[in-house]
């Protein structure tokens, strides 16, 4: 699967289930308290793959899956730049400090896997938006080109 295609597939399931909390009258912060973790497994069991095994992508104890990826991820399916024979697909914006670069063969991507930066609530609030791809709108590289 490409980065386009889990952004489209993850914004799409996002969008149901925010729409579904908005018709209930869920406010801005009771949407992002639904988005916990604990309650995600339980109520959305389809939103993630890891939910089926209770697995979290992170291990913090409050771990909130409102925004799942980072607005300051940057990624491209076409390649970002060339670093010496390998491709570069993705990237952190921001260098955070818990972030690496892993390598697979000649791809190049971001390994988000020690940070956790998108996934606390104080977070989530100061970068929220209704609309997941709104709060992510600087992470497709290949839809700024369009």
């Amino acid at each position: 699967m490409t980065y386009a295609q889990w952004y489209d597939i993850f914004s799409n399931k996002h969008k149901t289930i925010v729409e579904k909390l908005q018709k209930q009258g869920y406010t801005q912060e009771q949407i992002v308290e639904y988005f916990d973790f604990d309650n995600m497994v339980v109520k959305e069991p389809e939103f993630c793959l890891l939910y089926k095994e209770n697995k979290k992508c992170h291990d913090i104890e409050k771990l909130n899956c409102y925004l799942c990826a980072c607005p300051h991820f940057r990624f491209s399916d076409k390649g970002v730049k060339k670093v010496g024979e390998k491709t570069l697909y993705s990237y952190c914006s921001i260098e955070a400090k818990d972030g690496s670069v892993a390598t697979y063969g000649d791809a190049m991507h971001q390994d988000c896997t020690k940070c956790s930066i998108p996934h606390h609530k104080k977070f989530i609030l100061q970068n929220f938006s209704p609309d997941w791809r709104e709060s992510m709108s600087g992470c497709s590289l290949d839809e700024q080109e369009d």
